[in-house]
């Protein structure tokens, strides 16, 4: 059964050392009333996914400026799918080309938000997919 609040993990994977973006983005979330865990910087991709499993939440947003997103991103979908945590939903921002911000989706990626993107849109499409995924599970456990 899900939980009353939407709990979300932003982390800083990788040697990028640039986190306002992340950090307001966790505010922002946070004003939405979501609860947040912000890893900090420099965390590997095991680091983010088993906080994320130990933490329980529903969904990973990655905050990459490093230009490595195209390892970083597989790497966690990768992480979770062999903990069987697939159902953690992972989204995105950064400096991303539009080419890689299409495979990304295509791999697996829910969603990668642009700078200086309204924190609004993100707000929405997390609660858009968490009223998605309550509605899917009232649906299975009523048949």
């Amino acid at each position: 059964m899900p939980k009353g609040k939407i709990r979300v993990l932003i982390g800083k994977p990788g040697l990028d050392g640039h986190d306002r973006g992340a950090k307001i983005v966790a505010r922002a979330l946070r004003d939405a009333g979501m609860e947040v865990v912000y890893t900090g910087l420099h965390r590997s991709p095991e680091e983010i996914v088993e906080t994320a499993i130990q933490e329980d939440v529903d969904a990973i947003g990655l905050s990459i400026l490093s230009g490595a997103h195209m390892t970083l991103f597989p790497r966690i979908l990768q992480l979770l799918k062999n903990e069987g945590a697939e159902d953690i939903l992972l989204f995105g921002g950064g400096i991303i080309p539009d080419e890689d911000r299409e495979e990304l989706l295509k791999q697996g990626v829910a969603e990668i938000f642009v700078p200086g993107g309204a924190t609004q849109r993100t707000i929405a499409f997390l609660k858009q997919r968490f009223q998605e995924k309550v509605a899917k599970e009232k649906l299975s456990s009523a048949g």
